[in-house]
């Protein structure tokens, strides 16, 4: 995986603290974990939210470039490893946290991540760029289906439990509102009433939703885009090229 820079970590952790503050309340809902692991944690931002919540049994894995002065947890509950390669990590936890990390992930590890991921336990807060969402070193966008497909082939099922939840709360990024599923091992679903419940209201059609706020995004970059292109043009050309445009758009 990319080297992230230490300017990048000081806004991501704010903007995921905001995040996770609205988000692990929920969880905790949910399912009452006692211990927590967060696979691609970079400054520990979420861990730290639910170190918060009384749950001190937590534990963060990122690349070895994750500077220790930065970590928003002890530096003990912090292990640095190749996230694409089997993790040093020998023990299971009730909750397993990977937000906006698989993304990173090259395909053909794609499999192996999700194994990494099933191994250190029975529950997993999972999210996931999809395509056209852009960012740093994305090599492998996909659509939740995508994901669903590996966890399912190794006995979980996708609960769209969050989603709803938050969709129009500004003060969650909009890639955790739109890409934050929970995948559970099937024969623990009798543990958690709340999430059985979750289950049957999910709508496994209704997956592959577009944040109105990626929306704006895109059409903004498109739009400065097309600018780009006709201020490089002569003029005249121009002119003409932006009247013909205007005529297409309005059939």
């Amino acid at each position: 995986m990319k080297r992230y820079s230490r300017r990048f970590y000081v806004h991501q952790r704010d903007q995921s603290r905001l995040s996770a503050q609205e988000i692990v309340p929920l969880v905790i809902d949910l399912i009452h974990p006692e211990s927590v692991i967060d696979v691609g944690c970079g400054t520990g931002a979420w861990l730290s939210v639910f170190y918060d919540h009384a749950i001190k049994d937590i534990h963060g894995v990122d690349g070895p470039w994750v500077e220790m002065d930065m970590l928003m947890i002890p530096a003990e509950h912090f292990s640095a490893a190749e996230l694409s390669k089997p993790l040093p990590v020998s023990r299971q936890f009730d909750l397993v946290v990977s937000l906006e990390v698989a993304e990173h992930i090259p395909q053909e590890r794609a499999g192996a991540f999700v194994d990494s991921l099933v191994a250190l336990g029975p529950v997993v807060l999972f999210s996931a760029a999809i395509p056209g969402q852009g960012g740093t070193h994305h090599v492998n966008e996909q659509w939740p289906h995508y994901w669903a497909a590996h966890f399912s082939d190794r006995g979980y099922v996708l609960i769209d439990c969050i989603r709803s939840e938050v969709w129009q709360n500004d003060r969650v990024e909009w890639w955790y509102a739109q890409n934050t599923f929970m995948f559970v091992r099937h024969e623990y679903l009798d543990r958690y009433p709340l999430l059985r419940s979750k289950l049957m209201a999910t709508k496994q059609s209704q997956l592959s939703l577009v944040h109105p706020k990626q929306f704006q995004l895109v059409k903004g970059q498109e739009g400065a885009q097309k600018e780009r292109i006709f201020t490089a043009l002569p003029k005249r050309i121009s002119r003409r090229v932006r009247t013909l445009f205007a005529s297409l758009m309005s059939v």
